[in-house]
C-alpha cells in the first residue's frame, strides 16, 4: 500500500507478523541488535523518507522494550518519515499513574513525555490501566479495547447464570460494560493492598452463590489478586469460574498460581508475548483490531467504532 510501512520491534514479533498479514503487506526491514555491553542499535533497511510509518512494540518488561521503541521512533524521524505512529499493544509503566504516596514518580506521564520527545506523532494502544493516561499525551492517542473480542468468545460459550465480577473498584466500569454486553449480573470484590503485588480480599459485594462467574481485568501480573479472588468467590458458593484479561504479564509464579486455582479457563490476548503456557489459558489475537486501526489511521478515517466500548 503506497505510503504505509509497518515495522516491528522485538518485544512481540508474532503479533506484528499477524498485524502485517491482516494489512496484506510484509513487515518493513529493520535491523536491531545489541552491542556486547547491552546497548541497543537500530537501522531501517529501506527508504522511509516521506512514508507513513507504524512501529509495533509493546512496552512490557524488560525495560529494554521501551528503550527499543524510543530508538526506533528516533531513527524513523531522522530518516525523514512523514509521520511516525507508535503502536503499543500493551502500555507499560501505566500502573504508576498518580502520586499516591510521597516521593514517587508518575511513570505513566514520564513515558508519555519520552514517546513525544522521541518524535512520535501519534499513539495507538489498547486497554490502558487507567483511562486518564490519555490526557498525559499532547499528541493524538487512539485507545482500543479488547472487550468486543473477549465478549464474542464468551457469547459463543453460552454460559448460563453468568455473573461478571470486578476484582476491585477501579475495574467496575470495565466489568459493567462486560455485564451489559453479556446480559449478566455484576458484583464487586472489595480489597486492599498491604504492599506492591499483594492483595488481601476483604469482601465479595453481591451474590455469587450458585452462579457461574467471569472475573474481568485489564492485566494479570503475578496472579495473586486473581487467585485470591477465585478462592473468595468459591468460598461464596460460586460454580464455574472464568477469567478474562487483556494483558497477560504473568510474572513470578503466575502460571503456577493459575494452574493451582479453581479457575476453569483464563482468556487473554496476545498483546504481550506469551513465554509460559497452560491448558487453562486461552489466547485470543488482537491482530485484526490493530490492523484495522492502522489502516483507518493511514487513510485518515474515523476509528471510533473500534474503541467505543460503552456509550453510557
Amino acid at each position: 500500500m503506497n505510503g504505509l510501512k509497518v515495522f516491528s520491534g522485538r518485544a512481540n514479533t508474532e503479533l506484528s507478523k499477524k498485524i502485517a498479514k491482516a494489512i496484506r503487506q510484509e513487515l518493513g526491514q529493520v535491523e536491531i541488535r545489541n552491542f556486547s555491553d547491552g546497548e541497543i542499535w537500530a537501522k531501517y533497511g529501506e527508504n522511509i523518507r516521506g512514508r507513513d510509518v507504524f512501529i509495533i512494540q509493546p512496552t512490557s518488561p524488560p525495560a529494554e522494550n521501551l528503550l527499543e521503541l524510543l530508538i526506533l521512533i528516533d531513527a524513523a524521524k531522522r530518516a525523514s518519515a512523514s509521520r511516525v505512529t507508535a503502536v503499543i499493544p500493551y502500555f507499560g509503566y501505566a500502573r504508576q499513574d498518580r502520586k499516591d504516596q510521597p516521593r514517587v514518580s508518575i511513570t505513566a506521564k514520564l513515558v508519555a513525555n519520552l514517546l513525544t520527545t522521541a518524535g512520535a506523532d501519534r499513539i495507538i494502544t489498547m486497554d490502558l490501566h487507567a483511562a486518564q493516561i490519555q490526557g498525559f499525551f499532547d499528541i493524538p492517542l487512539d485507545h482500543l479495547y479488547s472487550a468486543p473480542i473477549i465478549v464474542k468468545y464468551f457469547k459463543r460459550q453460552r454460559i448460563p447464570n453468568l455473573t461478571v465480577v470486578a476484582p476491585d473498584v477501579g475495574g467496575a466500569r470495565m466489568a459493567r460494560a462486560y455485564a451489559k454486553r453479556l446480559g449478566a449480573d455484576l458484583i464487586l470484590i472489595d480489597k486492599r493492598r498491604p504492599g506492591p503485588n499483594l492483595a488481601e480480599i476483604m469482601n465479595v459485594v453481591g451474590n455469587a452463590k450458585d452462579r457461574n462467574i467471569l472475573i474481568v481485568d485489564d492485566l494479570i501480573d503475578t496472579a495473586r489478586t486473581f487467585a485470591n479472588a477465585v478462592e473468595a468467590l468459591k468460598n461464596a458458593g460460586a460454580l464455574d469460574i472464568y477469567g478474562a484479561c487483556t494483558h497477560a504479564i504473568l510474572s513470578d509464579n503466575a502460571v503456577e498460581r493459575i494452574e493451582n486455582s479453581a479457575v476453569k479457563k483464563l482468556i487473554v490476548t496476545d498483546s504481550v508475548a506469551q513465554g509460559q503456557t497452560s491448558e487453562k489459558i486461552v489466547v485470543l489475537s488482537v491482530a485484526e483490531l490493530f490492523a484495522e486501526a492502522i489502516l483507518r489511521t493511514h487513510k485518515n478515517q474515523s476509528i471510533s467504532s473500534l474503541f467505543d466500548i460503552d456509550k453510557n
